[in-house]
């Protein structure tokens, strides 16, 4: 923990030295880029976190499309991935279509996507969602695929229906799994959230696109800055959520046992 906390301030201060000694417009110090991004986004009132207007016309809107687009390739990559893992012919199948699927790079998409939906949120989620949901799938297949057969000939012993064995046996044994695919996906979310953005009117990637033809060096480090930021708390708050889930999943377990 202390290694972290010193880590951080000594990588700033190599970054504000060199910078300084390079004098590279394309590389400006630690300490314009703050203080541009403090003018860009954060000169609004402590109520507001202080957050301005241009912030919250942005921020949100971003936000709210990587959680849409996660959130839907969560729900779609668990349940094909847990039907695939349970079905060998359903696997067999569908396999060469999905192998299809996962090899398209997401923004070669993008032309079929706008025409499909046009610019705007609809495009966007469609994009985040394709691009993401193979990490959730292949995971939870694998997962579904390899839980123990004797805790479902146990169910089956007890009676339990599919639908409580699918709940009951299935998901637990493959949630670990799950979890691994759902943090994948949630990083992968938000560069293909930047990419869907360049082609928007709002939000953290058009910020992006519109400071890299504006010649805005600050602010295009402001925004990249900004991106890694998010990203690492997205990764922290869903770690902290995952050990909280699979600790009182584990703890569920052993009682049972």
């Amino acid at each position: 923990m202390i290694a972290r906390v010193v880590v951080v301030p000594a990588v700033l201060i190599v970054w504000e030295l060199a910078t300084r000694a390079m004098a590279h417009p394309f590389f400006p110090p630690p300490s314009v880029i703050v203080a541009h991004m403090r003018e860009l986004w954060f000169t609004g009132s402590p109520a507001r976190l202080w957050l301005n207007d241009t912030a919250l016309a942005n921020f949100p809107p971003s936000l709210g499309r990587l959680l849409a687009g996660w959130a839907v390739s969560g729900v779609a990559g668990v349940a094909l991935g847990v039907a695939l893992g349970r079905s060998p012919l359903l696997y067999r199948l569908l396999d060469p279509a999905i192998q299809f699927g996962r090899a398209l790079p997401p923004p070669a998409l993008l032309p079929m996507m706008l025409a499909l939906f046009s610019t705007g949120a609809r495009m966007q989620i469609a994009v985040i969602t394709f691009g993401i949901v193979w990490p959730v799938l292949f995971n939870a297949a694998d997962g579904a695929r390899h839980v123990d057969p004797l805790h479902l000939d146990t169910a089956r012993v007890f009676g339990l229906s599919r639908g409580r064995r699918l709940f009951r046996v299935i998901l637990p044994a493959a949630a670990p799994k799950i979890f691994a695919g759902l943090r994948l996906s949630l990083s992968l979310a938000l560069i293909l959230m930047v990419i869907a953005e360049f082609f928007s009117t709002e939000g953290i990637g058009f910020q992006l696109r519109a400071a890299q033809r504006a010649f805005d060096l600050p602010g295009v480090w402001g925004a990249i800055v900004l991106l890694g930021v998010l990203g690492y708390s997205l990764n922290q708050g869903f770690l902290f959520l995952e050990r909280h889930i699979l600790t009182w999943h584990d703890s569920a377990q052993d009682n049972r046992s």
